[in-house]
């Protein structure tokens, strides 16, 4: 795998984590009113922080291997901004169906991810996809639990 190959592949996964971001705080500032004073909502905001560290691993990444980092989500980001607005005028649990959704993708495209890349030529590429991936699984059990508590 080249050094292009794998900058095209963080910044793809960077633009996930972009979108994801974006979604979480949409999420969040329409929940805020009715869910803001509840602990479990709390963990909506923990979510979109590990978004935004897996973010920032991922951008210098991309520059520590001489590439250019991607800087928005694209229309991904716009995809599930539109199905989480839409899923948040339905009710919560729609929303966070919504949100365990793109986890599950985000899942998924770590996994691709992982087996793509060689322990031995690219380890802190391998260290970084293995965090994140824990975390998105994480992300899933917990938006399992809320939907389930809901």
């Amino acid at each position: 795998m080249s050094s292009n190959d794998v900058v095209g592949d963080l910044n793809e996964l960077l633009r996930d984590e972009l979108a994801a971001i974006e979604t979480y705080r949409h999420a969040i500032e329409k929940m805020r009113k009715s869910h803001g004073h509840d602990p479990r909502f709390q963990q909506l905001t923990d979510m979109l922080h590990d978004h935004e560290q897996a973010a920032g691993k991922l951008r210098d990444l991309v520059q520590r291997i001489g590439g250019t980092a991607a800087n928005d989500a694209g229309p991904w980001g716009t995809w599930a901004n539109t199905v989480l607005g839409a899923a948040s005028l339905l009710g919560d649990k729609a929303a966070l169906r919504a949100l365990r959704e793109g986890e599950e993708s985000g899942v998924k495209d770590y996994r691709a991810a992982l087996a793509e890349v060689s322990a031995v030529t690219m380890p802190e590429v391998l260290d970084v996809y293995a965090w994140n991936l824990s975390r998105e699984e994480e992300h899933v059990r917990q938006l399992e639990r809320l939907i389930a508590f809901g």
